[in-house]
């Protein structure tokens, strides 16, 4: 399935040294993992894929909660790709930025889990202002979400664009009623999986409203490259198709808004309370079974 960088930080054109890394990462095995990187590196240059696969070193220590080791292979990813970047620009292939987003989501975390949240935001902060302009800005901002979006008031979404007739000015169109942000894709099986369960839960929380954002990725049907005029009805068929109940609720197609959201994840599930404020921000599919107390809480 073709991925668009920079939004999905999905290696699915991982390199062998990655996946083994990943292997070793997957078993808590930093230091066969290490060992591994420098057998084939052999003392040579760090490239792009042996950056990509130390990062999986900082991401596995993180997923071990071994915070202190966490912390170190970060701050080693982070200024191996500086270093890199001294010689090249961020976007000029694939492996590189997917490594120092790693190595900026690792420290962020680390910083939040070891009771120094303020500092993990802070950080979090100046990243996205240093990498605004750059494919990995939208991981930052899901990361910087994770840690602090929960009781602020929701991001604006840009209404320019609707895949269907319902159109909405701005979120305070639905004034006193919770809202429900389902960001999907039309490539995306878990938005596909996801569907049915908030067609369900819509009819259990009649005062729940939802709106449904998505963004075109340049492609159609089986990975084929299509401009905007071709990839739009494309999605409003595959929306007929797969999701026909959201053509009672606004459809806004907009890129800036998964910017916004940072939306590195498909499906990404938004909660507003009836001021508008967010109460739920998960990137991720979610069972019924998760979504039901928190939208008794919020939505009833």
């Amino acid at each position: 399935m073709k991925l668009v960088l920079g939004l999905f930080a999905v290696a699915a054109f991982a390199q062998p040294i990655v996946v083994e890394v990943r292997k070793f990462t997957s078993a808590a095995d930093l230091d066969g993992a290490r060992k591994r990187i420098e057998a084939e590196r052999k003392g040579g240059a760090w490239t792009p894929d042996l950056l990509l696969a130390h990062s999986w070193m900082g991401r596995g220590a993180q997923a071990a909660k071994k915070w202190a080791d966490a912390e170190k292979l970060s701050i080693e990813t982070r200024e191996l790709c500086l270093e890199a970047l001294k010689s090249r620009k961020l976007d000029d292939e694939k492996s590189l930025p997917l490594a120092l987003g790693a190595s900026i989501e690792v420290m962020g975390h680390t910083l939040a889990n070891t009771g120094r949240l303020g500092e993990g935001i802070s950080f979090l902060q100046t990243e996205l202002k240093r990498w605004y302009a750059t494919s990995i800005r939208t991981r930052i901002q899901k990361n910087l979400h994770l840690l602090s979006l929960e009781g602020k008031p929701a991001p604006k979404l840009e209404t320019k664009l609707f895949l269907t007739g319902v159109k909405m000015k701005s979120l305070s169109d639905f004034k006193d009623r919770p809202v429900l942000l389902f960001m999907w894709a039309h490539w995306c099986s878990d938005c596909k999986a996801q569907g049915p369960i908030l067609e369900a839960l819509r009819k259990e929380f009649p005062r729940l409203a939802i709106v449904a954002p998505t963004q075109r990725f340049g492609y159609v049907a089986e990975g084929v490259d299509a401009p905007p005029e071709k990839e739009t009805p494309y999605i409003a068929q595959v929306q007929k198709e797969r999701f026909p109940w959201m053509s009672e609720y606004p459809i806004p197609v907009s890129e800036e808004n998964y910017r916004l959201y940072g939306v590195s994840s498909t499906p990404t599930l938004v909660l507003l309370d009836t001021k508008g404020i967010v109460r739920m921000y998960h990137p991720g599919q979610m069972t019924a079974e998760q979504l039901r107390p928190i939208l008794s809480k919020w939505a009833k």
